[in-house]
């Protein structure tokens, strides 16, 4: 995926500034695609440039006019395209699983306190996955049928929210036996 794809899934999503966008991606996008806010600033340009972006300038009182970006039908088109071209399946590059296995070489329980480090990252991630959950995502949804959009984010957000959980069982039983090899030195 392109992050030309995620910034307009987010446009269409909600019209915004760059700052905006880049917001968003800290908060939710960002999980799952990540992009300084040099990248975002650069890739809205070049989209402007290549039509899939529309700018507005809005006033703003006592500040710099922003601009304000929405997709352009081009953009619409280049999205359209691209779900539904076929996508593969994912690679994972873990650098935490190549020192485990290379671990065997050296002083395994050396990694205990990397591995420990990467379980509170994970089980902060899941917390904040988690609060935005309840936040965003329980309660009455009102009247009128779901919103698709809604929906949609809501389960990619459970995708996150089980990836960590998955994580973290990984995690336990790497700590296992990492503890359990240190009680045979």
């Amino acid at each position: 995926m392109a992050l030309e794809h995620a910034i307009l899934v987010s446009l269409l999503e909600k019209p915004g500034s760059g700052y905006e966008l880049a917001r968003r991606f800290e908060r939710s996008i960002g999980y799952f695609w990540t992009a300084t806010h040099q990248q975002i600033y650069r890739v809205l340009k070049r989209m402007e440039g290549d039509g899939w972006v529309d700018v507005r300038e809005v006033p703003q009182e006592g500040r710099p006019d922003k601009k304000e970006y929405s997709v352009a039908p081009l953009g619409q088109t280049a999205l359209s395209q691209w779900l539904h071209e076929p996508s593969g399946p994912e690679s994972v590059r873990h650098d935490l699983a190549v020192k485990i296995r290379g671990a065997a070489f050296d002083d395994p329980t050396a990694l205990i306190h990397e591995v420990e480090r990467h379980r509170q990252t994970h089980t902060d991630r899941l917390a904040h996955y988690l609060a935005g959950e309840r936040r965003d995502f329980t309660g009455p949804e009102g009247p009128g049928p779901p919103d698709a959009g809604r929906e949609l984010q809501h389960v990619v957000l459970r995708g996150g929210i089980e990836y960590e959980r998955m994580m973290l069982g990984w995690l336990d039983d790497v700590l296992a036996t990492l503890h359990r090899l240190a009680s045979k030195h």
